[in-house]
C-alpha cells in the first residue's frame, strides 16, 4: 500500500488511536505495525477477532490486561544461561499471573458466547503457577530478595544485623564517653565509603585512634573510623559480600527455572501482545460505535450511514456510500466546502480500516471490499498535512497512479482536472476516467466541471452524485445524494445575499435554454430524492424496531427453553431420589415384617400388619399413569370438608380439611396443599376394618373401627377426631380404644395425651405394649 496514500487519508491517526488504547508495551508495539491486508481470508480472520473482542467488551466491560510486561530480552538471556535481576524475575512472575488470569477470563466468557479465535490464541499461555509462586516466595513486591529465599541467606542476614548492632553499641559508647567528647565536632555517626565514622576536630587528629576516610570542605573536620570498630566493620563487609554471593546464587537458580520454560513464555508473550492488540481494536470500535463490515474482494462498497472517524461524532453527518455494484465510477459535484473531500476520504479511510481488521463507523450489514491498491490524489485546504497543490503536482501524482492501476484498485480523485483552463481540464478529466474504466478500476472523483455531469449521465458504468446545500441557511448539509448531480446555486445564493433582482434576471437571460432546463430538472430530482430518502429512513427505523423485537422474542424463547430443561432435569432427579427412597423404605419394612414374624412365630397382631402395610403404601411414590386432564369430572354434589377426593393434576388421594371460596386445603398423607375446586374429584369413602359391638343398656348395635389412625394429622384436627371417636365409642359401649399417632417427632402424641388428661370420660391411658404398637399407640380406658 502506498505510504503517501496512507498519509493523505490520515490512516496514521487511526493507528495512533489504536496504539493509545493498548494496555501494555507489547500491545502498543503490535498496534504500531497496524497495516491493511490485501488478502480476503486474512482480513476476515482479523475482523472476526475484533468482533470477539467487542463481544467480550460488551459482556464483561473491564478486561484484565494489567501486569503484562515485555520480557522477551530477559527470557532470551535465560536460554543462553544468563542470570536475571530480581526486578526482571518479578516482571516475569507478574506476566505469568496476568496470562493465567486473562486465559481463565476468556474461558469463562466463552461459556456465555463462543470466542474461537481468542481461545485459540490463549491456548499457548502456560499456567506455571509453581514457577510464579517460587519467584514470589523469594522476591518481594519491591524486587528485594527475601530473607526466606534460602536458609544460608537467612543466617548471613542474621549475622549482619548482629554485627550492625555491635558496631552501633560501640559507637554509642564512644559518643557518650567524656574523654572523647571534646574531640568530636558533633555527637553523630556518619558513613564514608561504606564505613562508620565520627566527625573529629582537626586538632585532635593525633589523639583519636582510627582510620581517616574523609575531610570536610572547610578542612576543620576529619571523618575517622574508630579503631575499636575497624575489625567489626571488616567482618561486616565480609558478611555483605557473602550476602551478595548468596543472592546471586538464588537469582541464578530462579533464572535457570525460568529458562526451562523460556520458549513457552516467549510464545505466551506473543499471544498476550496479540490479545492486547485485539482488545485495543475492540475498544476503538466501541468508542466509534463501529460495526463489523461484510467483506468481499469484488470491489463492491455499500456503506449505510457511514461516518468519517476523525470528525467528532456530534458534528459528522452520516452518508450512504455505494460503489462497484451498479456502477464503478462515482462523479461527485457541488460547491466548495460542501463536503466532497470528506466524502472522498471516508471512502478511502473506511476501506483501509476494514482491510486492517478494524470495524468501521457505519450501520450494521455495511459492505466493503479488499483492494490490491488504494490510490488517492487529494490536495485541499481542509488537509492539515499539505497546502493547495498546483496543476503540475496533481498531474505528476496522476501519472504515477495510471502506471500502476488495475481492476483490483480503488482510485480517489479530488477536483480532477482542476488548476488549468476549464475546457481543457474537463476534456482531460474525461479522458482519464475513460482510461480507468477500461482498466476496470473502481473510481470516485470530485469536480466542479459541469461537463463531467453529462459524462456520468451518458456513461452506463458511471453515476452522478452531489453534496446537499441548504439555500435558506447558505450552508452545506454535507449529505451525499447519489444519482443527483450538483447545482451551483449561484443565483439563489446571490439573491439571499441581497444582489439586485434585475442583475439576477439579466444573468438568467444570458443562460442557454438547455442550461435552465437542466437546473430545473436537477432541482426536481433533489426534491424527489429527499422525499424518497425520508421514506427510506422511516422504513429503516421500522425494520430496526422489528429486528430488535424479534431478537428480544428469541432471547425470551431461549431463556424459556433453558429454564424448561432445567425444571425437567430437576424433576427427573427428584423422581429418581423418590424411587430410591421408596425402595429403601420398602426393604426396611419387609425386613421388619420378617423380624416380627420370627419373634412372634407368625402370630403377628393385626394392627401391626395394618401399620406396616400403610407405611409400605406411603413409601411408594405416586406416579401419574393416566393422561392428565385440565379439570376433574364434575361432582354429583358440592364438595364438603371431610370429603375423600383425588387431586387430578397430582393424581393423589386425600381429604378436604378446609374450604375457602373456590379453593380447598387437601391433606395428602403428611402434606397439605391448596388447590382449586375444579381440580378435585369426589371419591367414595374408604372403608376401615370394623367390628360389631353392643351398646350399653340395650342400645342399638353400632359399627365402630378397631382403632383411630391419626398419622398425618396436625394437633388441632387430631383432637377433633379424638373427641368424636370417644363419643362414638361411648355410644357403642366400648371401654377401651386405641389411638394410633405414630412415633415421629412426638408433637402429635404429646398434644393428644395432653388433651386426654383433661377429658371427663377418660379414666386412664397408656402406651401400647409389645404387640400393640409401643410408643406409636396410646391405649385409652373410658369411664
Amino acid at each position: 500500500m502506498n505510504e503517501r496514500v496512507l498519509r493523505v487519508l490520515e490512516y496514521d491517526k487511526i493507528r495512533e488511536a489504536v496504539v493509545s488504547l493498548a494496555s501494555s508495551s507489547l500491545g502498543k508495539s503490535m498496534a504500531q505495525d497496524l497495516y491493511p491486508s490485501t488478502v480476503l481470508d486474512e482480513v476476515e480472520t482479523w475482523q472476526q477477532q475484533t468482533e470477539e473482542g467487542v463481544t467480550v467488551y460488551r459482556l464483561r466491560g473491564l478486561i484484565p490486561l494489567g501486569g503484562i510486561h515485555d520480557n522477551r530480552g530477559p527470557l532470551r538471556r535465560t536460554t543462553m544461561g544468563g542470570s536475571l535481576s530480581a526486578m526482571e524475575l518479578l516482571d516475569i512472575a507478574d506476566t505469568i499471573m496476568a496470562g493465567r488470569r486473562l486465559k481463565k477470563f476468556l474461558h469463562d466468557t466463552n461459556e456465555e458466547s463462543p470466542l474461537p479465535h481468542l481461545i485459540s490464541i490463549s491456548e499457548v499461555i502456560p499456567e506455571l503457577r509453581d514457577v510464579e509462586e517460587d519467584v514470589r516466595s523469594c522476591i518481594d513486591e519491591n524486587a528485594a530478595v527475601r530473607d526466606t529465599a534460602s536458609p544460608e541467606l537467612r543466617r548471613i542476614r542474621g549475622e549482619i544485623r548482629t554485627m550492625h548492632a555491635r558496631i552501633k553499641d560501640k559507637l554509642d559508647t564512644i559518643l557518650r564517653s567524656s574523654s572523647y567528647n571534646k574531640m568530636l565536632q558533633e555527637q553523630l555517626v556518619v558513613q564514608r565509603n561504606d564505613r562508620y565514622c565520627v566527625p573529629v576536630k582537626i586538632e585532635y587528629r593525633g589523639s583519636f585512634d582510627g582510620i581517616v576516610h574523609d575531610q570536610s570542605a572547610s578542612g576543620n573536620t576529619l571523618f575517622i573510623e574508630p579503631a575499636a570498630v575497624v575489625q567489626m566493620s571488616n567482618n561486616l563487609r565480609e558478611l555483605e559480600i557473602k550476602e551478595i554471593r548468596e543472592i546471586d546464587k538464588i537469582l541464578a537458580r530462579l533464572s535457570g527455572e525460568i529458562g526451562q520454560h523460556a520458549h513457552d513464555l516467549l510464545d505466551a508473550q506473543d499471544a498476550l501482545a496479540e490479545l492486547d492488540f485485539i482488545f485495543a481494536k475492540a475498544t476503538y470500535a466501541n468508542e466509534l460505535r463501529a460495526t463489523r463490515p461484510q467483506m468481499n474482494e469484488d470491489g463492491v462498497i455499500n456503506m449505510r450511514r457511514a461516518r468519517h472517524p476523525l470528525i467528532p461524532r456530534d458534528v459528522v453527518v452520516p452518508s450512504d456510500l455505494r460503489l462497484g455494484e451498479d456502477f464503478s465510477l462515482l462523479v461527485v459535484t457541488g460547491p466548495n466546502t460542501g463536503g466532497k473531500t470528506v466524502t472522498l476520504k471516508t471512502f478511502g479511510l473506511l476501506t483501509l480500516m476494514a482491510m486492517s481488521g478494524l470495524h468501521v463507523p457505519a450501520d450494521d450489514n455495511s459492505v466493503l471490499s479488499t483492494f490490491d491498491e488504494v490510490f488517492a490524489d487529494i490536495g485541499d485546504e481542509q488537509s492539515i498535512e499539505q497546502s493547495l497543490s498546483t496543476f503540475s503536482s496533481h498531474m505528476t501524482n496522476i501519472v504515477r497512479i495510471l502506471e500502476h492501476v488495475d481492476f483490483r484498485s480503488l482510485v480517489l480523485f479530488d477536483e480532477l482536472g482542476a488548476g488549468t483552463d476549464p475546457t481543457e481540464g474537463a476534456a482531460l478529466a474525461m479522458a482519464i476516467l475513460d482510461f480507468l474504466k477500461e482498466r476496470g478500476a473502481k473510481t470516485v472523483a470530485t469536480t466542479h466541471y459541469s461537463e463531467l455531469k453529462g459524462y456520468a449521465y451518458n456513461e452506463p458504468s458511471a453515476i452522478n452524485a452531489s453534496v446537499e446545500f441548504d439555500v435558506e441557511s447558505l450552508r452545506p448539509t454535507y449529505k451525499l445524494l447519489i444519482g443527483i448531480p450538483g447545482r451551483s446555486n449561484a443565483f439563489a445564493i446571490s439573491q439571499r445575499l441581497g444582489l439586485r433582482a434585475d442583475i439576477i434576471e439579466e444573468a438568467k437571460a444570458r443562460l442557454k435554454t438547455e442550461d435552465v432546463e437542466v437546473d430545473s430538472l436537477i432541482r426536481k430530482l433533489e426534491q424527489n430524492q429527499l422525499a424518497a430518502e425520508k421514506e427510506r429512513e422511516k422504513a429503516e427505523d421500522l425494520r430496526r424496531e422489528m429486528e430488535a423485537r424479534l431478537a428480544e422474542f428469541e432471547k425470551e424463547r431461549e431463556e424459556f427453553l433453558t429454564q424448561k430443561d432445567k425444571v425437567m432435569e430437576r424433576a427427573e432427579q427428584e423422581a429418581r431420589r423418590a424411587v430410591q427412597k421408596a425402595d429403601r423404605e420398602a426393604k426396611e419394612i419387609v425386613e421388619e415384617l420378617r423380624r416380627i414374624a420370627a419373634e412372634e412365630r407368625g402370630q403377628i397382631k393385626e394392627h401391626r400388619l395394618i401399620e406396616l402395610r400403610k407405611q409400605l403404601e406411603e413409601s411408594a411414590p405416586q406416579l401419574a399413569r393416566e393422561k392428565r386432564t385440565a379439570k376433574a369430572k364434575p361432582s354429583a354434589r358440592p364438595l364438603q370438608v371431610g370429603d375423600h377426593v383425588r387431586v387430578v393434576h397430582l393424581n393423589q388421594k386425600g381429604d378436604i380439611v378446609e374450604l375457602k371460596g373456590k379453593q380447598a386445603m387437601v391433606q395428602i398423607g403428611s402434606m397439605k396443599t391448596k388447590v382449586t375446586l375444579d381440580a378435585l374429584e369426589l371419591l367414595p369413602k374408604e372403608k376401615a376394618p370394623t367390628r360389631t359391638v353392643v351398646g350399653r343398656k340395650g342400645a342399638e348395635p353400632k359399627v365402630m373401627g378397631l382403632e383411630l389412625d391419626l398419622r398425618g394429622f396436625n394437633i388441632e384436627d387430631g383432637i377433633i377426631k379424638v373427641d368424636k371417636y370417644i363419643d362414638d365409642a361411648l355410644i357403642s359401649g366400648m371401654g377401651t380404644i386405641h389411638i394410633i399417632h405414630g412415633k415421629g417427632t412426638g408433637v402429635l402424641r404429646n398434644g393428644i395425651q395432653d388433651y386426654l388428661k383433661t377429658h371427663r370420660y377418660v379414666k386412664s391411658f397408656r402406651y401400647g405394649v409389645e404387640g400393640e404398637g409401643g410408643n406409636g399407640v396410646t391405649v385409652v380406658t373410658l369411664k
